[in-house]
């Protein structure tokens, strides 16, 4: 199961933050594969998976947007119901904590993809290795 790099922008939540965000990567050029921006007053965090991790970095440092980079994991789960139940069960007992998690189905709509920041990666690779995703 991969991992991948995920860039997380903490601020306050207040109108245009996702605008200005995605004009500064959508003019380099750089394609958002996935994001969480969860409701929140006050401090929030906009968490993005994109295509181009360097062009994306270099696009917001020259635009002045602060960010940090969190390892997450990617998986392919069953679009069925109880399929995240089973990753989250399999955490739960190796004492691993979910910081952060979203998902989408896939296209054709048969599997999930579920993007985790958890807070032992590498126990959590080892648990997880049959839930692989070999490309997003």
């Amino acid at each position: 199961m991969p991992t991948t790099t995920q860039l997380v922008i903490k601020g306050l939540s207040r109108p245009g933050v996702l605008a200005q965000v995605t004009q500064v990567l959508g003019e380099a050029k750089v394609n958002i594969k996935a994001f969480s921006a969860p409701e929140v007053t006050g401090p929030g965090k906009l968490r993005l998976l994109v295509a181009d991790l360097e062009g994306a970095r270099a696009a917001l440092r020259a635009a002045k947007i602060k960010f940090i980079e969190e390892t997450a994991l990617l998986l392919s789960l069953e679009n069925k119901p109880g399929a995240l139940k089973e990753v989250a069960d399999l955490l739960t007992k190796a004492r691993i904590n979910i910081k952060c998690g979203y998902c989408t189905p896939s296209r054709e709509g048969k599997r999930a993809i579920v993007v985790l920041t958890v807070s032992n990666t590498a126990k959590a690779l080892t648990i997880l290795q049959d839930q692989s995703l070999d490309e997003f």
